[in-house]
């Protein structure tokens, strides 16, 4: 499994500024079809919430370019957590944006289509998980599952989504990890949990899956208490029983990093992008090469 701290390390966009709440990360990666990296993540300042997803390119991974920036505003948005990109097999290129919803703790997730990553920030957005009044959506994991269903090629669109209960107050932190699957990335049906935190645990709190690999082994961030919210760890979970649904494997986190996304490579690498926490409270998005 590719992990991080196995390979050198590369702040691929820093922290933007010094202290608590200054965070760069939740990232998410796609290889381009000539091999360069479009990366999407998340900044936050301590005065303001989430306030920006950044689309960025690169030829080598590491040197990342800001291609267009998407303001909180445009989803009349109070916070933006996580993004999910998905480069489309017939060409294109789709945005899923966590979104807060002001004055609450629910979040939904909305939509974006563009023919390219640049044009994302000028496409119009339609809600695909709205969430309810007891549910909050968001972070997700997005991936396109091809099979052959007799001599017909068929397509699913798989989603591991982090919940967040709404019912009782002060609790909204604790989170689990449901399954969907739709036919077009664009309606969904849900398929019940897929992880789940472990009374005792160190992910007690909750469980979020951040990566999963082709072979259905995963990668997911946890937290044993309230307190540890923000700080999450890195846990590895494996394929459990129905398609989508997970385990976790090992009794303890394998990394102090959260939101872990992991990009297969052509020649059997793996590169790894992920939020990683400063002394001064911090976070910086780094990047490994995991051979």
């Amino acid at each position: 499994m590719p992990l991080p701290g196995a390979a050198p390390v590369a702040v691929a966009a820093p922290a933007p500024g010094r202290g608590p709440g200054e965070w760069t990360g939740a990232p998410s990666a796609v290889l381009d079809r000539d091999l360069s990296f479009v990366v999407t993540y998340r900044v936050r300042r301590a005065a303001q919430r989430g306030g920006e997803v950044v689309v960025a390119r690169s030829e080598d991974g590491e040197r990342l370019t800001p291609v267009t920036r998407i303001g909180k505003d445009r989803f009349g948005a109070a916070s933006l957590e996580r993004p999910a990109l998905v480069r489309m097999p017939g060409g294109g290129w789709r945005l899923y944006v966590s979104c807060a919803t002001p004055g609450s703790r629910h979040w939904w997730i909305a939509l974006l289509d563009a023919a390219s990553p640049e044009a994302l920030a000028g496409a119009t957005d339609r809600v695909v998980f709205p969430g309810d009044s007891m549910v909050g959506v968001k972070d997700p994991v997005i991936r396109i599952q091809d099979s052959i269903v007799g001599k017909t090629n068929h397509t699913t669109w798989e989603a591991w989504i982090c919940c967040h209960p709404l019912g009782e107050a002060g609790a909204e932190d604790r989170m689990r990890t449901a399954y969907a699957t739709s036919p077009d990335g664009v309606g969904w049906t849900w398929a019940g949990t897929a992880l789940a935190g472990r009374p005792g645990a160190w992910d007690a709190r909750g469980a979020r899956v951040t990566a999963v690999l082709a072979d259905g082994r995963a990668t997911y961030d946890g937290r044993a208490t309230k307190g540890e919210n923000f700080r999450e760890r890195t846990g590895v979970a494996r394929p459990a029983g129905a398609r989508g649904r997970l385990a976790a494997a090992g009794e303890a986190p394998v990394a102090d990093v959260r939101y872990v996304d992991i990009v297969p490579l052509p020649d059997g690498r793996h590169r790894l992008y992920y939020e990683a926490p400063l002394p001064d409270g911090s976070h910086e998005l780094r990047t490994e090469l995991v051979s």
